[in-house]
């Protein structure tokens, strides 16, 4: 009860609150997403986080799920969408789910076991794939949700799929993360694929274009590898060895427009820039990761999804447009959720797993926790299991600013519209009062686990309910301080 009362002090809410990159196959692709990977040595919490902005084109929605664990009878089939099949495991993980219907290549999952997958579209160059049975793409992240209990595992269950199928799409690279280990799985059309652990002692981060160069496939603690990936480099002409020195995937694999573009190496190197003293010069042949100058945090991480390249040679020049409409930072307009996930085994993973979402860009957006163990996202965070039209999606953006509990993705979507429209006049005030509330959901996490914990043995349904009133309140908070900038001329 003390607990409660302090928690309702410092967010007060009005009492009548209740309560996946790449583009479709035949559409443009869109040069977006980013992923950082903290490994365990370097987090404050000294355990793996990982974090991801999934950008993409509208129009779109982002619905948020609680899947739980299923059991399945002997001889079911799991059938994927081109046509292929393979045999259904016994038992399938609970995760948590984010959709974004219409998409094949732009959701995400958190299992049970802490084991998170998410993606960045990475061109290669090949052009011959070998594919079997239509081959596998938006399946391979829920499989490996559904049934890895490691990171490690999750990497060799999505290789097994890509040997076996062969990948759809030019490439991605998934990271696939739990709270020991974090590994980027670079996959190229067809069925070659090689896997780079991130180093305990530092971090990684990717921007759309392979980030893997020099290999040791002989250490097979942190690298995994199609058994024939550089021959075949070398048959295909993109590797030589008496010209090239020893092999680079990335250099290898890459597709070089991608490799070199600005877009890409860009937010790399300015993501990079926030978390080490080394002085990296801006261009492609950017680290894979890097030794941070301090432990790094959620709220760390945060700022650097945020990044629109402040205080660099690539900020925009306009101080009376939004950021968005130059460039291609980190955080963009079409930027339409944004997670950071804590990964700890300090404590039962229910509360240990903490998801920290935020929905449409995370400037003007606020970061709202949720730990695994929760029963299910309030009401608000899921919607229709459709790609809107474009007409209904433009209706909801940019109609005037209405904050409504029942309807998350778009309050936020159209408190998005609505401060890029006045960018420069409302960002400070939306900064100090948003960062309020997540200065607030950050000072209440600690104590509210402890008394999660203490309880959790007794009573898991309580120690639950505390952590999911707790993120109910950060989101009423968010949604009243949206409506408080927005309400001054």
């Amino acid at each position: 009860m003390i607990v409660m009362k302090s928690f309702s002090r410092i967010l007060p809410i009005a009492a009548v609150f209740v309560l996946s990159c790449i583009c479709f196959i035949p559409a443009t692709s869109c040069e977006g997403c980013f992923a950082v990977v903290v490994g365990k040595e370097a987090s404050v919490d000294g355990y793996v986080i990982m974090a991801h902005n999934e950008d993409d084109d509208p129009p779109q929605i982002v619905n948020h799920y609680k899947v739980p664990r299923k059991k399945h009878a002997s001889g079911k089939k799991v059938r994927l969408r081109n046509g292929g099949e393979l045999n259904q495991v016994e038992e399938t993980w609970s995760y948590i789910w984010s959709e974004m219907p219409g998409m094949l290549y732009s959701d995400g999952y958190i299992n049970e076991w802490g084991v998170s997958i998410k993606s960045d579209m990475c061109l290669s160059r090949e052009d011959k794939p070998e594919i079997t049975d239509g081959g596998i793409g938006y399946m391979l992240r829920r499989l490996v949700a559904e049934r890895a209990k490691t990171a490690r595992e999750g990497v060799l269950i999505a290789a097994g799929l890509v040997e076996r199928f062969g990948y759809i799409y030019s490439g991605r690279t998934y990271t696939i993360c739990d709270p020991n280990e974090g590994w980027l799985f670079s996959v190229v059309n067809g069925k070659h694929w090689l896997a780079k652990r991130v180093p305990d002692n530092q971090v990684a981060m990717i921007a759309n274009t392979y980030t893997i160069h020099r290999v040791d496939l002989s250490d097979k603690d942190n690298f995994l590898a199609s058994d024939d990936i550089i021959e075949y480099a070398i048959s295909r002409g993109w590797y030589n060895p008496e010209k090239d020195g020893p092999f680079d995937f990335a250099r290898a694999y890459a597709n070089p427009e991608s490799a070199s573009s600005l877009y890409n190496f860009g937010r790399q190197w300015a993501g990079l820039r926030y978390v080490t003293d080394e002085a990296i010069p801006l261009g492609p042949d950017l680290p894979f990761s890097v030794l941070p100058r301090s432990k790094v945090g959620v709220a760390d991480i945060m700022q650097i999804m945020r990044d629109h390249y402040e205080g660099t040679s690539l900020q925009s020049s306009s101080p009376t447009k939004s950021p968005h409409e130059s460039g291609r930072p980190i955080c963009v307009d079409r930027t339409q959720t944004s997670f950071i996930v804590q990964l700890r085994r300090n404590m039962p993973l229910d509360i240990g797993i903490v998801y920290w979402t935020s929905l449409a860009s995370p400037c003007s957006s606020t970061y709202i926790p949720f730990h695994f163990g929760i029963s299910d996202f309030p009401v608000g965070y899921s919607s229709k299991s459709e790609e809107p039209s474009i007409t209904f999606f433009n209706e909801k953006v940019n109609s005037p600013f209405r904050a409504d509990p029942l309807q998350a993705f778009w309050t936020f979507s159209n408190f998005r519209s609505n401060v890029d429209s006045a960018y420069p006049g409302k960002i400070v005030e939306i900064k100090d009062l948003c960062r309020k509330v997540e200065k607030n959901a950050l000072a209440l996490q600690k104590p509210l686990e402890e008394a999660a914990c203490r309880l959790y043995t007794k009573d898991k349904t309580t120690a639950m309910q505390i952590l999911a009133n707790y993120s109910q309140g950060i989101y009423l908070s968010s949604l009243e301080a949206m409506g408080t900038v927005l309400s001054k001329n």
